[in-house]
């Protein structure tokens, strides 16, 4: 029996219930877990932003959990060319993502190499934006106090 390598990938800032939920579901589908956790430099590229979290405490956070067996840098959001680079067997997404144009397409390049994307259920109840969002609230409601 061959083994199943996973490859996932977030910025995984301010760590939360969903990305453990994520990672959880994730490793239970496969034989070995390679989590891609996105360079600072890569976040503000996309979102015009610096994560919270410094890159090397969220790599540490990642390399932490049990259910990851590899930790990676990710230094582009080109999941195809990861596959070239990783060759791994499934790439897990949140469903969030489902027939999006990026996935849907994306799919199709990894079907012709045998590999797959699956769709795990996304945590709707939590999120780092929102988290964010409230953050960011409590600190303009306490500068206007000031």
């Amino acid at each position: 029996m061959s083994r199943v390598v996973g490859y996932t990938t977030g910025v995984y800032d301010m760590f939360h219930v969903g990305h453990l939920n994520l990672l959880r579901n994730a490793r239970r589908h496969c034989d070995h877990l390679i989590v891609g956790v996105s360079t600072d430099e890569l976040v503000f590229e996309y979102k015009n932003k610096k994560p919270v979290i410094p890159f090397r405490d969220r790599e540490d956070i990642i390399k932490s959990i049990r259910f990851v067996d590899e930790v990676r840098p990710q230094v582009s959001r080109d999941k195809y060319q990861q596959f070239l680079d990783l060759r791994y067997d499934v790439l897990f997404v949140g469903d969030d993502w489902k027939d999006s144009e990026i996935f849907s397409a994306l799919e199709e390049n990894l079907e012709r190499h045998g590999a797959k994307v699956f769709y795990l259920p996304y945590t709707r109840s939590v999120s780092s934006t929102k988290l964010g969002s409230v953050l960011q609230a409590i600190y303009d409601e306490e500068r206007t106090q000031q």
